[in-house]
């Protein structure tokens, strides 16, 4: 069970730190609104994940273990696509270039962006899809170890993003930058493991 709540735990730590479209709206929203304005948005993953998780694990469920094998090949390799973006967004990180957002904050809105967004299928699809489905094959409460690391911890990130830009915007971009090398360096990480566990 501890090795699924760890993935989760990881997965949800890179996935929070990773620059993309609902972090830079959290962030500016931040930066324009206040941190207890935004900071209900962080629950967005919420609403718009299970659509996404559901279609997702129906699609992998029908396909046979040769192929969910390949699945992790394909992951793993994606995995560390994500983690060479990552690599290149801190090394040149640039706390000024963060889009200053008009509209006010909406967990619903936010949650429509994040549906819309390609990244959860992609990560689904190609990274958390089959390690859900290979620990919930196992024992259900693998499974749901790994849901619970990941958005317990997902959400926990996008929280203290919002409320580390809203009460020290000095000290923000510092320990955004230094979240992201970490990010970096576990997303390299599971990449490796994705790969070993569809070769192996």
């Amino acid at each position: 069970m501890w090795i699924y709540l760890l993935q989760g735990i990881g997965y949800g730590f890179a996935a929070s730190s990773q620059p993309g479209p609902l972090q830079t709206y959290l962030i500016s929203q931040t930066l324009t609104r206040g941190w207890k304005q935004t900071l209900p948005a962080v629950l967005a993953p919420l609403i718009s994940d299970g659509p996404i998780v559901m279609i997702c694990l129906f699609v992998l469920s029908q396909v046979p273990i040769w192929l969910q094998r390949g699945l992790y090949i394909v992951g793993g390799l994606f995995v560390l696509y994500l983690a060479y973006g990552t690599y290149k967004s801190w090394k040149s990180f640039d706390p000024y270039t963060v889009a200053i957002a008009t509209d006010q904050p909406n967990v619903f809105r936010t949650a429509l962006l994040n549906f819309l967004n390609p990244g959860p299928y992609l990560f689904w699809s190609l990274i958390s899809g089959p390690i859900l489905i290979k620990g919930w094959r196992e024992a259900p409460v693998y499974g749901i170890s790994f849901l619970l690391g990941f958005y317990i911890t997902l959400i926990a990130g996008y929280a203290l993003t919002v409320i580390i830009f809203g009460l020290a915007q000095k000290l923000g971009p510092k320990v955004n930058h230094a979240m992201l090398g970490i990010s970096a360096v576990a997303l390299l990480g599971f990449g490796v493991y994705q790969l070993w566990l569809g070769i192996f």
